[in-house]
């Protein structure tokens, strides 16, 4: 699943008349990338969610053959924010684990290689370092001796001296239909979600130290087209 919901309120006035995932970076929209990066890697089944000028993206993406996809589209409304939107297209992405990535970041992530779910597991992220908009970062990868890590959001221990350094969610995951057991259809984010999770010792991360960027303001935006440009990333 792609998350294309948002409004982009500190992209404005970039996104006044375009969603934020059609905002070009190198020619091509952003979810254009993603999609790509998700077809190259195996992928064959998108769900993708809208609501701001939401009619736009099904008519810019269609039914994702031209990406060697087959897409489906989850109508909002008025956006549920990123739980809410989930929980809402929970009967087109079916019974068992599914990826689910941010419309507005890109990234050379290998898809193929997502985030590991373990029997316990109810919810696996990939983390990046952080980066200069978000230095504090909201999460943690306890120390371990395997590959897929317990992951930490308590924010007192995350305070605590002792505490291992922290990261930022980068937007990708997997996820059970059971890490949303007891949510209610409506409006809500997911962090307190995977907080909940974390505090079950059920929620599950990965350092990913590739290029990442999260396209949070136009400053952000032109950044990266102008790297693309120059062939500094991509």
């Amino acid at each position: 699943m792609i998350l294309a919901a948002g409004r982009g309120e500190r992209m404005r006035p970039l996104t006044d008349e375009r969603p934020k995932p059609l905002l070009e970076v190198g020619g091509r929209p952003l979810i254009e990338w993603l999609l790509g990066s998700l077809a190259r890697a195996g992928f064959r089944d998108v769900v993708v969610n809208h609501a701001w000028l939401g009619e736009q993206i099904p008519a810019a993406l269609g039914d994702g053959r031209r990406f060697g996809l087959h897409i489906r589209y989850s109508a909002e409304g008025e956006a549920l924010e990123s739980g809410g939107g989930i929980l809402r297209a929970l009967p087109l992405l079916g019974p068992e684990p599914f990826l689910v990535v941010n419309g507005d970041i890109w990234t050379d992530f290998d898809f193929s290689r997502p985030p590991v779910l373990d029997e316990q597991a109810l919810a696996s992220l990939i983390l990046v370092p952080n980066p200069p908009q978000h230095r504090r970062g909201d999460f943690a990868l306890v120390p371990g001796a395997t590959a897929s890590l317990d992951v930490l959001a308590d924010p007192e221990r995350l305070a605590a001296a002792d505490a291992p350094p922290r990261l930022t969610f980068a937007g990708i995951g997997v996820y059970r239909p059971e890490f949303f057991a007891g949510c209610d259809d409506g409006r809500f984010p997911l962090p307190p979600l995977l907080q909940r999770a974390a505090a079950a010792h059920r929620l599950r991360g990965r350092l990913y130290q590739g290029l990442w960027f999260d396209i949070g303001t136009p400053e952000r935006l032109r950044d990266l087209d102008e790297r693309l440009a120059a062939g500094a990333v991509g």
